[in-house]
């Protein structure tokens, strides 16, 4: 598994990931932290379910300069401290420089708590550059 993009991510607010096929699949699992509540109850945020979607999607193209351009998602159930989410993307379309990854995570019950399409885009060189 040779990551190719997001080097410096850190891991532990976004995600571990468990598999990378580029330009085809990655898979993320995200550890629920104390640090990642909302509430006193221990709703997460849900900013930290989208980061770790976004860094799955960003392994599922795992080129360099891939960047995100547009996401559409859904928060389907609660998500609580001391939960793992398992993320999964699958790049479902290919063209030219643009990608486009479909991405789930489920949590260890096995019941779907975050969909999205992520819209990637591959510059030819950094963007900051």
């Amino acid at each position: 598994m040779e990551i190719k993009t997001h080097r410096q991510i850190d891991q532990s607010i976004s995600g571990v990931p468990t598999a990378v096929e580029t330009d085809k699949f990655a898979s993320v699992m995200l550890e629920i932290t104390d640090q990642m509540k909302a509430d006193e109850k221990g709703l997460v945020h849900g900013g930290f379910l989208f980061s770790a979607a976004d860094y799955c999607s960003m392994l599922a193209v795992n080129h360099p300069n891939v960047v995100l351009a547009k996401a559409e998602v859904r928060f389907l159930k609660p998500v609580r401290v001391g939960e793992h989410i398992f993320f999964e993307g699958i790049v479902v379309e290919r063209e030219g420089n643009r990608r486009t990854v479909e991405v789930n995570g489920k949590n260890e019950k096995n019941e779907i708590v975050f969909a999205g399409k992520f819209y990637c885009v591959i510059p030819e060189k950094h963007v900051l550059d």
